[in-house]
């Protein structure tokens, strides 16, 4: 990590603007505050947001908190978030920081320090004026609720705003006892029960179904070629979108998956019937933390709703294994395939921030909700 300019911000902290770079040497003090962060967030950790800065990281830049210069031996990070500066979000010369989100990145909450996350969210919040940047602040796809927002709420004379709020499947287990597991998914209506038993047959017409999860490092390069081949033989194919055909996105993909394949911490799962993919989704995870990245199905199989199987097939075994805690299905608004099983949401929205005391904060607060109007206009006339 090149070096950069750095300031002292209140409280005795360093401020740094770092270049996000793969060839970063602090990548181990990264990657301890990734693992004890107040709110995991995978997408912000050094072995996902590294590999993803050639194919998604053009003009983003690292803010990142420390006690004392990031690069130095022995540091210890205390709050990170990538950005870019934007002139003209707004149509009008109000400078924002715009937190780092690509199709591959649905969250965009900072990483804080798990033991010191107030501090470090106000180190967060004074390094931008410490640095001479904006001191408003937009997050892409934060919580809305939960931690992060709750610390957000107890700032005093600072402003937030939200945006484009949503609420995405989740599958929420923590502190269930077996007996709920058992009857999670109790509330699937008969008719429900009657199409997934239907569908499975279907599938399994052909041959007995497997559900399959590949963890093991050496079997997970396979199983990513797999997905993608899969992928590639859809409509995402078909439009040029897909994995196979954008070189830069498919050599993210592998170097993300063999960084966290290597601390196992990602698993790809699949539904498949001899030796051949129906259905497969790729999960990192944080913790006892999972995210749904991406999902593909055969569609030459789709009388029998693949994906819908494998998610009710995921769905029971994260029910009998334990391991998992909750898996974020990292769901656009209007893709409802998790909600089918679970009942969990994660409330999302886009959250403006003042940083700093910020006399145009107003403005930009009435700009973005324009922009939120006018695009939200946009989309229901293309419905239409």
């Amino acid at each position: 990590m090149s070096a950069g300019p750095t300031a002292m911000v209140p409280g005795g902290l360093f401020a740094a603007l770092r270049p996000l770079d793969p060839a970063s040497p602090a990548s181990a003090a990264w990657r301890a505050l990734g693992a004890g962060a107040c709110v995991p967030n995978p997408f912000y950790e050094a072995d996902y947001a590294l590999p993803a800065a050639r194919a998604f990281g053009d003009g983003i830049r690292l803010l990142v908190v420390a006690d004392r210069p990031p690069e130095e031996p022995g540091a210890r990070w205390l709050a990170l978030w990538p950005f870019r500066s934007s002139r003209t979000r707004w149509g009008v010369p109000l400078p924002v920081l715009v937190g780092w989100t690509h199709g591959f990145c649905p969250l965009g909450v900072p990483l804080l320090d798990g033991t010191e996350p107030a501090r470090a969210l106000q180190a967060l919040c004074d390094a931008p004026r410490a640095l001479g940047l904006s001191p408003r602040l937009l997050l892409l796809n934060a919580p809305a609720d939960g931690p992060f927002a709750e610390l957000l709420a107890a700032r005093t004379n600072r402003r937030d705003a939200a945006y484009w709020a949503h609420a995405r499947g989740a599958l929420d287990l923590a502190g269930l006892e077996p007996a709920r597991r058992a009857g999670y998914l109790d509330h699937v209506s008969g008719k429900g029960r009657r199409k997934l038993r239907l569908g499975r047959e279907r599938l399994e017409a052909g041959g007995a179904v497997a559900f399959e999860t590949v963890a093991d490092p050496a079997a997970l390069a396979a199983a990513l070629d797999d997905y993608v081949a899969l992928e590639t033989a859809g409509w995402k194919g078909r439009a040029g979108t897909a994995l196979g055909q954008r070189p830069a996105e498919a050599a993210f993909m592998r170097g993300m998956v063999a960084g966290f394949g290597a601390q196992g911490r990602i698993r790809i799962v699949r539904l498949r019937r001899n030796g051949r993919t129906l259905a497969a989704a790729i999960l990192p995870r944080s913790g006892t933390e999972a995210f749904v990245l991406k999902v593909s199905y055969d569609e030459a199989e789709a009388a029998g709703a693949p994906g819908v199987q494998l998610v009710h097939r995921l769905t029971e075994a994260a029910l009998r294994d334990g391991a998992i805690d909750r898996i974020d299905s990292c769901a656009a608004p209007d893709y409802r395939l998790a909600e089918m099983f679970w009942t969990g949401r994660r409330a999302i929205a886009h959250r403006l921030v003042e940083a700093s005391p910020d006399r145009f904060f107003p403005l930009a607060a009435a700009l973005e909700h324009a922009r939120e109007r006018y695009a939200g206009w946009r989309m229901r006339r293309r419905v239409r």
